[in-house]
């Protein structure tokens, strides 16, 4: 398991604004916000750091034009930052199985899919999808994924472009979660986890060499950080932030 991609609902001026376009690409982070998917209803820009990226949302219309109903409601009623948080798998089906053993609600691994051109046409990524339940502590969910196959995976990260690591910026290290979470969404995180680690007031989870970590704040305060592996030091420190979600270059 690994952190794959982080689902982030943004403004308007994220995907159209020069400034905040040339704020991005000053962090050493290339973008190229007209690029992406995106229907009548929702845009995605993406901003690729290796491997792994921050999928940027803007919805556009009521009905969200296909994209994650709760998702769409959440983006509505004023959220932004992060949403969605993907944990790439070698085997959704098994641990799907292994979840819902556990009793956690998960759905059933399946492609996403979306309509698009005046609703004629369907379009299917070649990926699928299981999502555990919304928490009810911090404003996001976890999600799994997993490729159909190596095929696909190739063909995928050819459009993993423009790069962050043409600017030595090579991958998400680590996300630091500081928030209240309840029992159930402690419930959601140990059998999500197995293997966690309780150190004070933090739980921290190893996947390889990323760290996922959730802070007790013990007050209302709540706030998500990234740290990219970064090795360039013109860039190493700067920061971006989108709604409750900071980006930070590693120094």
């Amino acid at each position: 398991m690994k952190i794959d991609h982080l689902v982030v609902n943004v403004d308007a001026s994220v995907q159209e604004d020069k400034q905040v376009i040339r704020q991005i690409e000053a962090m050493g982070l290339p973008y190229k916000p007209k690029w992406g998917k995106g229907t009548r209803g929702f845009k995605v820009s993406n901003l690729w750091i290796g491997r792994e990226y921050f999928e940027l949302v803007r919805i556009k219309t009521r009905d969200g034009g296909g994209w994650i109903s709760e998702w769409t409601t959440r983006y509505l009623k004023g959220h932004r930052g992060l949403v969605g948080f993907a944990l790439e798998v070698d085997d959704i089906d098994a641990t799907y199985q292994r979840l819902k053993a556990l009793n956690i609600e998960i759905t059933a691994p399946e492609p996403l899919r979306f309509r698009w051109f005046f609703n004629l046409l369907t379009r299917t990524m070649p990926w699928r999808n299981s999502y555990l339940p919304a928490f009810k502590g911090v404003p996001f969910q976890f999600f799994l994924q997993q490729m159909n196959d190596e095929k696909s995976r190739h063909f995928m990260e050819q459009y993993m472009v423009p790069n962050s690591r043409e600017n030595d910026i090579v991958g998400i290290a680590e996300v630091t979660v500081e928030g209240t979470l309840t029992l159930e969404d402690l419930e959601i995180i140990h059998a999500l986890f197995p293997d966690c680690e309780q150190q004070g007031d933090t739980l921290n989870i190893h996947l390889g060499s990323q760290v996922i970590r959730f802070r007790e704040s013990g007050t209302s305060t709540y706030g998500v950080e990234v740290l990219l592996d970064c090795n360039r030091a013109e860039h190493a420190g700067k920061t971006m932030r989108v709604g409750d979600l900071q980006i930070r270059n590693s120094e």
